[in-house]
């Protein structure tokens, strides 16, 4: 089952600062909900634990995350891959844009796509589409929210 999901968030801080937080793996992980660990591998490759409720079911997901297309301080595409056992899987990526709007602010685009399967799966694209912008429009307001304040 796949679904997008695009937004954008105005971050009060200059380009250079939300490329430094996008690459930062202890930014990253206080603000993706649920994020037990994220670990850097090499500087574009990562170990995520996640664990996450969607409707009846909670699973916890290990996986990878990636950084490709790097354009710094632009853009890039993070993709990530989760497999949570009996739950099933969830796997997707997101193109991150920046531009400077202006010396001290940054609007963030992204587009995201994600697929699940198993378990998960059968609760319904509702569901799975709701719960999805929901952790989508937390990660992007709590990042916002963490690179403007810092």
């Amino acid at each position: 089952m796949a679904l997008v999901i695009e937004g954008e968030e105005h971050i009060a801080a200059p380009v250079q600062k939300v490329w430094e937080a996008l690459n930062d793996p202890d930014v990253l992980k206080e603000c993706i909900p649920g994020c037990q660990s994220l670990e850097m591998k090499t500087p574009t490759d990562m170990a995520a634990t996640v664990v996450l409720k969607i409707g009846p079911i909670k699973a916890t997901f290990a996986g990878e995350v990636t950084l490709t297309n790097l354009k710094p301080p632009h853009s890039y595409t993070i993709t990530g891959e989760g497999k949570g056992g009996i739950a099933g899987f969830a796997k997707g990526g997101a193109d991150v844009t920046l531009t400077e709007d202006g010396p001290d602010t940054t609007i963030l685009k992204y587009e995201a796509k994600a697929d699940v399967g198993g378990k998960i799966a059968q609760l319904g694209s509702r569901l799975i589409t709701s719960t999805s912008k929901k952790l989508a429009g937390q990660f992007f307001s709590s990042f916002g929210e963490k690179v403007s304040a810092g």
